[in-house]
């Protein structure tokens, strides 16, 4: 069954006269502890009033994330490094050939809603993908983006198969967020075999990207597309120069 919240809460444009969204993408994999020092003093620059939103687009070198709700059980071959992480969810995958996209808004400006917020992000992957050609959905009981796969063999009782494709772990502090979304472009599907994705072992639940739905694209094609349906869903944005680093703050 279709997930209400991202058809309901699609819309979480800024406060009137509010500046753009710092658009910003690294040039080159970002170490995840790197990329959670940048998020977090972010996030306490945007809450003091010291910086400008921002969606930093990058990629990580393979690992595993553990989420708040992460089960130890869950990771089943530790073949990579793992990190635990305070953002919601289980447990993830994020390497080469995956889009992660971490958003820092200041939700104050916005709708200070988080349920709200997570619909508000499946809208935009969903409106992003079908800019790719591929029909993403959303479901009452699972978080994320997923597809459905006649291709494949169903579950008891007939339940159809479906696959994920795009991943979601958000966190909030002072009303600011931080964490994201990653969005499965041409990722190696073996390495999420070491994990119970996102806590979801049934059989006929599984993980897929664009290359694996015959929908190849480069991560220059799938950037233009998610900042064309972010704008629509949280307004304007601007872009930042890579060569400048995230803005830390003592605060954070």
């Amino acid at each position: 069954m279709s997930n209400p919240r991202s058809a309901l809460n699609a819309s979480f444009l800024p406060a009137p006269g509010s500046p753009p969204v710092e658009w910003l993408t690294a040039p080159a994999p970002v170490p995840y502890a790197e990329a959670v020092a940048e998020m977090e003093a972010r996030a306490a620059a945007i809450a003091a009033g010291e910086a400008a939103e921002r969606v930093w687009l990058l990629e990580h070198p393979p690992l595993y994330t553990a989420g708040a709700s992460a089960r130890d059980a869950d990771l089943i071959d530790a073949r990579f490094p793992v990190f635990r992480t305070g953002r919601g969810g289980q447990f993830t995958y994020h390497g080469p050939g995956q889009r992660v996209a971490y958003v820092m808004l200041d939700l104050k400006r916005r709708r200070p809603d988080v349920r709200a917020y997570v619909g508000a992000l499946e809208a935009w992957l969903i409106e992003a993908l079908a800019l790719l050609g591929v029909t993403g959905e959303t479901r009452e009981d699972r978080v994320g983006v997923w597809v459905k796969r006649p291709d494949k063999p169903p579950g008891l009782g007939g339940a159809p198969a479906e696959d994920k494709i795009a991943a979601l772990g958000v966190r909030v502090r002072r009303w600011v967020s931080f964490h994201g979304v990653a969005l499965n472009i041409a990722p190696d599907l073996t390495h999420f075999s070491g994990i119970v994705p996102c806590g979801i072992a049934e059989a006929h639940y599984g993980v897929t990207s664009l290359r694996d739905l015959g929908r190849p694209a480069t991560l220059a094609e799938v950037d233009t597309a998610l900042r064309a349906a972010f704008e629509r869903r949280f307004g304007a944005t601007r872009h930042a120069s890579a060569e400048a680093p995230p803005a830390r703050s003592a605060a954070g």
